[in-house]
């Protein structure tokens, strides 16, 4: 089963929450590297420490959250091995992991539904990497 890992800010706080007792209550080992609370923070101080459990094979996956996504991804994306996707939408999720090979879905706390969330967290657990094609350009991605 794999391991998730989950962070987030104020913004994404109380989602996080949500999902990682969803994600949990579906069987799947969580570590959740903050924040606790929902007062003020700065995503990063939370979005580094998921990328190096990530790049550590500690959590065999990720799932961030904060008000639209954009912040926490650049954060996560600054680590070599982590590829971080925004997704709003289950099909965006789905393409995500089949053709990009993410492995850290990044969720808009402030601009999408508890049912949404659930639905593109049930299908970022399910959807497996096409590879083929695809990997080649995943391959690419590392910039030296």
């Amino acid at each position: 089963m794999k391991r998730i890992g989950f962070a987030g800010d104020h913004a994404g706080f109380e989602r996080k929450e949500l999902a990682r007792q969803y994600v949990a209550s579906l069987g799947y080992p969580c570590r959740d590297f903050g924040a606790h609370t929902a007062e003020r923070c700065d995503y990063p101080d939370f979005a580094h420490p998921l990328a190096l459990a990530v790049e550590a094979g500690e959590v065999d996956a990720g799932i961030a959250l904060c008000g639209t996504g954009n912040g926490i991804a650049i954060a996560l994306n600054r680590h070599r091995t982590v590829r971080a996707a925004i997704c709003w939408q289950a099909e965006v999720a789905r393409l995500a992991r089949a053709h990009n090979d993410a492995n850290v879905l990044v969720l808009p706390a402030r601009l999408i539904t508890v049912d949404e969330m659930k639905a593109i967290v049930d299908t970022f657990l399910a959807t497996p990497f096409e590879g083929g094609r695809h990997l080649l350009r995943v391959e690419k991605i590392e910039y030296i």
